[in-house]
């Protein structure tokens, strides 16, 4: 059926593509001849007309990126893939949506690339590690998750760690009674060694606190001489009775525990349970002056809702208190966990927005509002109970994202931010509206911003990996600045700008070289920069009459270099165009290796080479 699908996506994509041959003729033709401005307006005329298709709208978006002209590329390419495209079209889709800052989406167009061709080495990349990057967005990427051993082939959830021992909740006693509703067996708290190394050993029940029935999560004060830990109401006798069907119903329970040496004992339910509702999912603050629960008592919100309430110097509770909608929602929150700083609450959410079912959230109680955690912590399925442990730098979450509830771990990503300040580097004064692009050391595009009143943009990146700041505004010569590997937390990077100050002899304009990727012709970032300074030249002088000239090296044939060196000064003359400065004042030529500047036959050095291989542009009049 798959294959079925791609075949006949294939025949249309073909039959689209013939059929446009008599309309877009002209404008097919100005496309192949490189004069992509033209070859726009011609598109466009289609567009207009309403002739234009997919092959119409492809064509009109690749105009755009070889002109590099992100905005209007992203328009088109939206509409030329509403219908099926080829591989490289999605690809080209992703690289100006990352122009335009949009990373998102181009992730998702970086999906159909991968799709449409998964032996592609980018698409290999890509499918390796689509967060690469931990987003430069307001959901940056937090956390790394990885799978552990200790989960098995039945429930496993709720895992805590408290020094060396690792507390969670499972049904692997399979010589227990099996639950109706999951078919598996009653739920019991276990306890592991959590080893130096990150292994997990020695798991067994907790058996002075497991009962009959189900138990679990757990919760332990800062001593290790208390812990609060669910259980079902049935542990002390009490329950609803459903008559028309014959049933006991019980509720989730909380019950309190001291250490008696190596066991637990004097275990008793707390007062503010009852048999109308359930309480669960107990977490202490390491001050032990706060116990944070889960309850669909009355006063909540939604179906279940998260409550605090105050633990006394003397024993005793206060009155449970919801925490309000700052955390609760219409739907369901359950499974908190306070973290050491007795500020920070970590909790699942049906109710918010989410990639579906439970998501993880964090707020900070003093202040602010709940925050998605964000991928790979939440996925499309349930995704509950993370815990943290400050002193060891490691989490852990249960999710049911491969099919079974399991624990997962959690190790925080390292990351750092980049504040780029962007200068007049003659005069100091701060550039705002200043174009801020970060790319990775493979020169992959990852967000484009542009720079505050204050001359700032902030980008947070994954520590430990070097990166390149572009920042280019009109008036200004572009220009690159590395950032290098960094724990962080923070890495300044003053960019300053010199005014265009190009050198203009009688006969020709002097820019550095303008560099093309290897057999292409498409203009490049780089290039761009140096080639908005003859574009500046020529606004200022309007008289001005250029000619583009490109050279190669003398290696590789003449009918190679002939072809490339021409396609290069077409497309470098485009772009000029493109700017602004009218088609009758720029052209460009390709002069192959006819016209070296070293005279070096077949014993050029490669920095001969180098200086044969160069753009020279020419004052005609």
């Amino acid at each position: 059926m798959k294959n079925l699908y791609i075949t006949l996506s294939f025949v249309a994509l073909t039959i689209t593509v013939s059929a446009q041959n008599a309309a877009t003729k002209t404008a097919d033709k100005l496309y192949n001849r490189l004069e992509y401005v033209d070859a726009a307006k011609e598109y466009l005329k289609l567009v207009e007309n309403g002739k234009a298709d997919g092959y119409v709208y492809k064509q009109l978006a690749d105009t755009y990126y070889n002109m590099f002209n992100t905005t209007e590329a992203v328009k088109w390419y939206a509409k030329a893939t509403e219908t099926p495209q080829d591989a490289e079209t999605y690809y080209r889709y992703a690289q100006m949506l990352k122009g335009n800052g949009k990373y998102e989406e181009a992730n998702k167009q970086m999906q159909k690339f991968a799709a449409a061709a998964p032996n592609d080495d980018r698409a290999k990349v890509f499918k390796a590690n689509p967060n690469y990057i931990p987003s430069l967005l307001d959901k940056a990427k937090m956390y790394n998750v990885n799978s552990l051993e200790v989960s098995g082939d039945k429930s496993d959830f709720g895992a805590v760690l408290y020094d060396n021992s690792l507390y969670f909740t499972s049904a692997r006693n399979t010589a227990r009674k099996s639950y109706g509703w999951t078919d598996e067996p009653f739920l019991d708290i276990y306890k592991a060694d959590y080893n130096a190394d990150g292994t997990i050993t020695n798991v067994i029940g907790v058996s002075t606190l497991n009962s009959k029935y189900h138990d679990g999560s757990l919760t332990m004060s800062a001593d290790g001489n208390t812990v609060y830990f669910s259980s079902e109401s049935f542990r002390e006798s009490s329950f609803e009775r459903d008559k028309a069907n014959k049933l006991k119903l019980g509720r989730n329970n909380l019950f309190k525990a001291t250490k008696n040496g190596d066991s637990w004992g004097d275990i008793t339910s707390l007062p503010f349970n009852s048999k109308e509702f359930s309480t669960s999912n107990p977490s202490l603050s390491r001050d032990g002056k706060t116990l944070y629960f889960s309850s669909d008592r009355p006063g909540s919100i939604g179906g279940v809702d998260i409550w605090k309430v105050a633990v006394n110097a003397d024993g005793t509770y206060g009155e449970p208190q919801n925490l309000g909608n700052k955390v609760n929602t219409e739907g369901n929150e359950s499974f908190p966990f306070i973290a050491d700083d007795n500020k920070t609450l970590f909790f699942a959410s049906s109710g918010r927005q989410g990639f579906g079912g439970l998501d993880v959230f964090q707020i900070d109680l003093t202040g602010g509002e709940a925050s998605n955690l964000g991928k790979p912590v939440n996925t499309e399925k349930d995704d509950f109970a993370f815990t943290f442990n400050e002193s060891k730098k490691v989490g852990f979450l249960s999710s049911n994202r491969n099919g079974n509830d399991d624990i997962l771990g959690v190790i925080p990503v390292c990351v750092v931010d980049v504040l780029t300040v962007v200068t007049d580097a003659k005069t100091g004064a701060i550039l705002s509206n200043a174009s801020v692009s970060i790319l990775d050391d493979k020169k992959n595009l990852i967000k484009t911003e542009m720079s505050n009143a204050k001359g700032e943009v902030k980008y947070r990146l994954e520590c430990d990996k070097p990166y390149v700041v572009q920042v280019s505004k009109d008036g200004y010569e572009g220009n690159t600045f590395a950032v290098a590997k960094s724990k962080g937390p923070t890495v300044r990077v003053d960019a300053a700008l010199h005014p265009i100050d190009v050198i203009v002899t009688p006969t020709e304009i002097v820019l550095k070289p303008i560099f093309f990727e290897y057999n292409k012709s498409n203009i490049t970032q780089e290039g761009a920069f140096e080639l908005d300074k003859l574009v500046q030249v020529m606004k200022n002088n309007d008289q001005l009459v250029i000619l583009a000239k490109s050279h190669t090296d003398n290696r590789g044939t003449d009918r190679y270099n002939i072809n490339l060196s021409d396609r290069r000064a077409k497309s470098t003359a485009q772009y000029i165009i493109s700017r602004g400065i009218e088609a009758s004042r720029i052209s460009g030529k390709g002069m192959g290796e006819l016209e070296p500047k070293v005279d070096c036959g077949a014993d050029c050095t490669e920095e001969q080479h180098a200086q044969n291989r160069r753009s020279e542009f020419l004052i005609v009049k």
